[in-house]
């Protein structure tokens, strides 16, 4: 520092009287965070002045930070914004609803949020900030560590005005204590960083308020950062003397002292404290560094090894789970403040490991890093629902790699939500690296399976708290009624999550005896392993189920995944993802490709590094990526395809019951439904009795806008199969079936269609033969008596995917489930799906399963062994 500046500084220091008589008061914002927050905030309001806002972090894990728990408590308005900036620029309505509180000095206490300078130079008096080191020396960060890693005689901190530099701005006040032999990080904070800290803003405030605030330009001359900004002010020379060394361990692990006894041979200048393998000018940021805190507790717990060498394997030592808690506890005991979990061993089982997970630890480098998402809002529903729009690799949102977007559109009435990110091969590519190096070298490939389900767990609950704006989502971009939205939309996601949550842990293989040739004994057991990186490909029907439905089990099974949602509705998967890195999931185990079927489908169909495939929608396009599958590395396939559903309905069926049920068959989810009843065959003699009371039901149902609670049926998902069912219904009437209701477009705006019912429909027919996928009954009659008749026409399809039965007679009802051609069969009811019950087709109509059991086993492999002993 130079003479100048300390010349200064004594004589500001003379001329504040110890007992400073407070006087004029200033309108205060506290932007930050912490006990040390806190403890500024309620000083400065004991002295009288007014905190008309604090800024501060968002709750984490439900708890909110101390100084907002102050200030909450006082009635202080308190806002928790996420972040202030997005890509650098300042978000307009957080710097809007900050300027709303007309503050006339900002007070900085601590704050880890970047704030923009817009909001730094608002108020009257600017923006003053606390700074734990004597400015300019040791500039960053890290800067107390500095100042013990460089064996500072003198420590201290400084206030001073912000600016838009690394805390280059002109000095208000500054203080400085001696650096005591034993001191740390802990010492000094305690002793005096803190305590003196906190009086030091609060006189500070009063400078201002007084007009008596110096602005001491800082020198260059003196100045130093960390080493992240500048490498060379980084490297320290380790072979020294046993107290330079003491420095360098002092400012890097919280907790550590001069040894006494503890660690008696650090005293001798042969012992290295970083392996052989680094040079003399190794940078002390390295992560490599041995601890005698922490070496000293695998000592206590390892009393059986002579040393604790890099590669000291805590369990081959033979350590035990009850030891992993104790050494959790000591360090989390000796060194304050760090996040240790149990997991955190099980991860890194070797000292070195140990070492450098703790380090990352103490610096906070293993924290995840703040999700930033660029919203598109939209005020509806009483609510303002927040969407994601960006494509989702490794844990960030970010533009597609060419900069293209697509117009995400209501169906509604036309208009554009918002526009999209157009995924590319290339984000296909980086997408796919990042989930195979989640896989192989993450956490989660190392996690306990039922640390695995609680993650899972939080996800579901997370999907709750939200399920209104995820139901209004839903019902925007895909037009499903919002009360259908908030239950089977959305609800079922959440239960599939926890149902597949719950399997984590039950994943199981078994023991099988096999004929031994004596002498030899033998063991053959099975292990069911996950396959890896598996993509997802899911329609535009139900677009949040249809992702629950395959991840959920994808996830539990342990696999990491790509999924690619339905061009025409990407946002509740978008919004998953953001709700995905809120509940723990760790980066590139979910990515999530909004984007073209042909291009992001075909290149994951294709894609070398994907063990799995799992796929809804098109017949046509299931075949394709069938061939792409096994003509790229035979990876496994499980396809849910069309459908062309029978619903058999006969005389003895309970009248009412059948023609609600028969409607719901056909109209549930505006028809955009994979089991609807594509065909319904009804008794001759109750034919004209059904028909006539399902056209008086379908008058009664109300056409509209789909977040009206009230309405029965909303629009159409998007206006091309609007088109095509409109053509479907032409192609009915010319070839001769009789249109009895509908088949035409409502007139309104949006992509509304009229419920429809076709009669007197022949076996031939084109609407007889296929999937229509919408609201469009297909009606025809069977003689009376005729079970094996209709049971010939009803399975003369290429599809299998579901059927339906309605009768009384327990007899025939089974007799019936049991020829019909399907992977599902509704007695007496219908679309009656649960988590816990396999789905899926014959024929045509796919393989592989979803929900329950059997489709956690589709994303699993069989692994057998055998061992003789």
């Amino acid at each position: 520092m130079s003479n100048i500046l300390s010349v200064k500084l004594k004589l500001v220091y003379c001329l504040l009287p110890l007992q400073h008589h407070y006087q004029n008061k200033l309108k205060l914002a506290i932007i930050g965070q912490s006990l040390f927050g806190q403890e500024v905030y309620s000083n400065l309001r004991k002295q009288g002045h007014k905190v008309v806002g604090v800024f501060t972090v968002p709750d984490k894990d439900g708890k909110a930070d101390p100084l907002a728990v102050a200030a909450e408590k006082e009635g202080t308005p308190v806002f928790k914004f996420p972040r202030w900036r997005v890509k650098g620029n300042p978000i307009p309505e957080v710097v809007d609803a900050y300027k709303a509180v007309g503050a006339e000095l900002n007070v900085m206490p601590f704050c880890s949020q970047f704030i923009p300078m817009n909001v730094i130079d608002h108020p009257k008096h600017g923006s003053i900030i606390y700074h734990p080191s004597i400015l300019p020396l040791h500039r960053g960060a890290s800067a107390i560590n500095w100042t013990l890693i460089h064996g500072d005689k003198k420590a201290g901190f400084t206030v001073f005005w912000a600016d838009d530099g690394l805390d280059t701005g002109p000095i208000l006040l500054q203080r400085e204590c001696d650096v005591e032999p034993n001191d740390t990080v802990d010492t000094l904070y305690n002793r005096f960083l803190f305590p003196e800290g906190i009086k030091a803003m609060v006189e500070s405030v009063q400078l201002i308020a007084d007009g008596k605030a110096p602005r001491i330009p800082q020198p260059e001359e003196g100045a130093s950062y960390e080493g992240i900004q500048k490498k060379s002010n980084a490297k320290v020379n380790v072979r020294r003397q046993s107290e330079v060394r003491h420095c360098i361990i002092s400012g890097t692990c919280i907790g550590s002292g001069l040894p006494s006894g503890v660690y008696p041979d650090l005293q001798n200048d042969s012992l290295d404290i970083i392996p052989a393998h680094f040079n003399s000018s190794a940078q002390c940021n390295n992560s490599h560094w041995k601890f005698p805190i922490s070496c000293n507790i695998w000592k206590g717990i390892l009393s059986n090894v002579p040393a604790i060498e890099d590669t000291t394997d805590f369990f081959k030592s033979g350590a035990a789970s009850m030891d992993v808690v104790r050494l959790v506890e000591e360090v989390k005991q000796k060194c304050a403040g760090v996040q240790l979990q149990n997991e955190d061993v099980y991860m890194a089982t070797t000292f070195q490991d140990f070492i450098q997970m703790f380090v990352r630890k103490l610096r906070g480098e293993d924290q995840e890093e703040e999700l930033v998402v660029d919203y598109a809002t939209k005020d509806i529903n009483n609510m303002t629902v927040k969407m994601p729009y960006q494509c989702f690799i490794n844990g960030k949102f970010e533009d597609s790699e060419n900069g293209k977007t697509y117009d995400s559109i209501s169906p509604s009435d036309g208009s554009v939500i918002c526009k999209v990110s157009y995924a590319s091969v290339g984000d296909v590519d980086r997408a796919v690296a990042a989930a195979k190096e989640a896989y192989e070298n993450g956490p989660w490939g190392k996690m306990n399976p039922r640390d695995r389900g609680s993650l899972l767990y939080r996800l579901a609950d997370l999907m709750e708290e939200h399920q209104e704006e995820l139901a209004t989502i839903e019902s925007i971009d895909s037009g499903a009624v919002y009360t259908l939205a908030l239950k089977t939309h959305v609800g079922m996601s959440i239960q599939t999550f926890r149902y597949f949550a719950g399997w984590c842990d039950k994943i199981q293989g078994k023991t099988i005896p096999i004929n031994q040739a004596r002498p030899n004994r033998n063991l053959t057991f099975t292990k069911k392993e996950p396959l890896g990186v598996c993509a997802i490909v899911i329609p535009w029907n139900y677009p949040l189920m249809m992702l629950a439905w395959k991840s959920a089990a994808c996830l539990a099974a342990g696999n990491t995944l790509v999924l690619k949602p339905a061009q025409v509705t990407p946002l509740t998967a978008l919004k998953f993802a953001e709700l995905s890195v809120k509940a723990g999931i760790p980066k590139g185990v979910i990515n999530i490709l909004p984007g073209s079927g042909g291009m992001v489908g075909q290149r994951l169909s294709e894609h070398p590094d994907i063990r799995k495939l799992g796929f809804t929608g098109s017949t046509p396009i299931g075949k394709q990526i069938m061939k792409s599958c096994a003509v790229s590395n035979l990876k496994k396939v499980s396809l849910e395809l069309g459908g062309k559903s029978p619903l058999l309905i006969f005389s003895d069926c309970d009248m009412d019951k059948a023609v609600r049920m028969g409607m719901s068959s056909v109209y549930f989810n505006k028809g955009e439904n994979c089991i609807a009843a594509g065909r319904l065959f009804v008794e001759e003699s109750i034919h004209d009795e059904f028909i006539h009371r399902v056209v008086e039901e379908i008058k009664k149902m109300k056409i509209g806008d789909p977040l009206d609670r009230s309405t029965d049926h909303g629009p159409q998902n998007h206006k091309a199969h609007l088109d095509k069912l409109l053509e479907y219904c032409e192609i009915g009437v010319k070839e001769g079936a009789t249109l009895v209701y509908g088949g035409k477009r409502v007139d309104r705006p949006g992509f509304f269609m009229e419920p429809t019912v076709f009669t007197d429909v022949e076996d031939h027919m084109f609407i007889a033969k296929e999937e229509s996928f919408g609201p469009v009954m297909v009606v025809s009659k069977f003689k009376d008596g005729d079970v094996d008749g209709v049971l010939q026409r009803a399975n003369d399809t290429e599809y299998g995917l579901a059927s339906g039965v309605f009768t009384r007679d327990i007899n025939k009802a089974m007799y019936v489930s049991e020829r019909l051609e399907a992977g599902t069969v509704f007695v007496n009811t219908y679309n009656k799906t649960d988590v816990a019950s396999p789905f899926g087709g014959f024929k045509q109509s796919g393989f592989g399963k979803d929900l329950g059991e059997d489709a956690l086993m589709e994303y699993l492999k069989t692994k057998a062994v055998t061992v003789e002993y």
